[in-house]
């Protein structure tokens, strides 16, 4: 599960987990490690923080890597077309 099917899943099923802790020194943030792992937030990764009148929410950013591997696929791409898009672009960059 990505994020966003993890909150549709909660929210349908009228799921909510909620915990309290604490915040520590600058403001650092423990979420506890099953909430986290729920949430698809894992050490390292980049966060969104959106603030509303009832808190802050926080959303993980999936990076380029987990995208590629486990996002939606839209289209196909040979190994052939990768590469000559690539040399494509590396010529436009250098000609410049």
């Amino acid at each position: 599960y990505n994020y966003y099917q993890k909150l549709l899943f909660f929210l349908v099923n009228k799921v909510m987990l909620e915990v309290k802790t604490k915040i520590g020194k600058k403001r650092v943030l423990v979420i506890p490690k099953k909430m986290a792992e729920m949430a698809g937030i894992k050490e390292g990764i980049q966060v969104k923080l959106k603030l509303t009148d009832e808190g802050i929410i926080i959303i993980p950013i999936p990076d380029a890597v987990e995208l590629s591997l486990k996002g939606k696929k839209i289209a196909k791409v040979t190994l052939e077309e990768l590469e000559a898009e690539s040399i494509e672009q590396q010529r436009r960059i250098i000609n410049k």
